[in-house]
């Protein structure tokens, strides 16, 4: 491969192999030792064709969830189970991963424009600009980018656009999806929010059960579905529909603490967690 070969976005794919390296380095131990990241569904990565394939997430900091799947991809494309142990798997990092953020988040400070290199496919918010509500139409050029970005590769999106949680899925997901028809590959994750600060980049509470599910890719009709219906299947999919809201009842109390703590693997002091 020539030493200056780049990506359909212009990226010299050594720089970005040196900076995911680098940043992989340094946050590592974010996800290793300051607080351990519980991984589920490896084996569904390995699985995956090379292109075209769209991760869709609930989002809870700008920058720590992308950092965290990006060394849970590459750990598993390396035959990892369900850890990131042996910080090897960046000797050859998968290249072709992307991840759709905010223009204006990405031209923040020189550090964000670093992270965009790394595989950022800006784009510009139809709803908030500035820290204030908007209303303007989507940018043509911003649709075909994350095509391009498809049909090279990896592309992580949270569709509803904030770190909020329990906010509405925007609809412009739902039309990428019957328009590139990418197979759709959800991924749930929990524990960011109370570890990082919004940014991810300090951390902010230490022992903190981090947790990253990855599922089944969805089934979807592109042709005949509408958006609504591909809009509330992401809901369920990330976990974010309404209905997870409502109050459980002590069976169902007891059934999430049962399988929470199958997905334990702290040890007896683990379930010292801090309440928010």
């Amino acid at each position: 491969m020539p030493l200056f070969k780049r990506n359909p976005f212009g990226h010299i794919l050594f720089v970005k192999r040196l900076l995911i390296q680098i940043l992989g380095i340094i946050s590592h131990g974010r996800y290793r030792s300051f607080n351990e990241l519980q991984i589920e569904g490896s084996d569904i990565l390995r699985q995956l064709p090379d292109k075209n394939i769209l991760f869709i997430s609930n989002h809870q900091t700008y920058f720590a969830d992308v950092a965290a799947m990006i060394h849970v991809f590459n750990a598993a494309l390396k035959g990892r189970d369900d850890n990131i142990k042996n910080i090897g798997y960046l000797w050859k990092p998968k290249l072709n991963i992307y991840y759709v953020a905010a223009g204006e988040t990405m031209r923040s400070g020189f550090l964000p424009r670093v992270f965009a290199y790394v595989g950022s496919v800006s784009v510009e918010r139809t709803w908030r600009n500035a820290g204030k509500d908007v209303k303007r139409q989507v940018k043509m050029s911003d649709i075909s980018n994350i095509g391009k970005a498809l049909n090279d590769g990896w592309v992580i999106t949270f569709p509803q656009g904030t770190t909020t949680p329990f906010k509405p899925i925007r609809r412009g997901t739902a039309h990428i999806i019957k328009t590139f028809k990418p197979t759709v590959v959800p991924i749930v994750i929990d524990g960011f929010r109370r570890s990082f600060d919004k940014k991810g980049l300090m951390i902010k509470k230490r022992n903190v059960l981090q947790s990253m599910v990855i599922k089944e890719p969805l089934e979807i009709d592109y042709e005949n579905e509408d958006v609504a219906s591909i809009v509330e299947k992401i809901e369920y999919a990330i976990e974010q529909h309404p209905s997870f809201l409502k109050v459980l009842t002590p069976e169902q109390i007891k059934e999430e603490q049962e399988y929470r703590e199958k997905r334990r693997f702290w040890g007896p002091d683990s379930g010292k967690e801090e309440e928010e």
